[in-house]
């Protein structure tokens, strides 16, 4: 029997609309890059780009600029 990776969930949730201060898509938070590569991504890469969303937000609410 072979083990089956789960795909992580996409963040999207349909507000794509980039902010132009932050570089950053007012949604879900992804660079565009991030966006344009997520389904090619793999679970390792997408976990990583999950990750850096948390940060992200956390420095948006905290005032900071968010490194994208």
């Amino acid at each position: 029997m072979t083990a089956v990776s789960s795909q992580p969930p996409s963040p999207c949730i349909d507000v794509c609309e980039l902010d132009q201060r932050t570089g950053l898509c007012a949604g879900c938070f992804r660079t565009l890059d991030e966006i344009a590569g997520w389904s090619g991504f793999s679970v390792e890469e997408k976990q990583r780009v999950l990750d850096q969303l948390e940060v992200r937000c956390e420095r948006i609410l905290d005032g900071v600029e968010p490194i994208a």
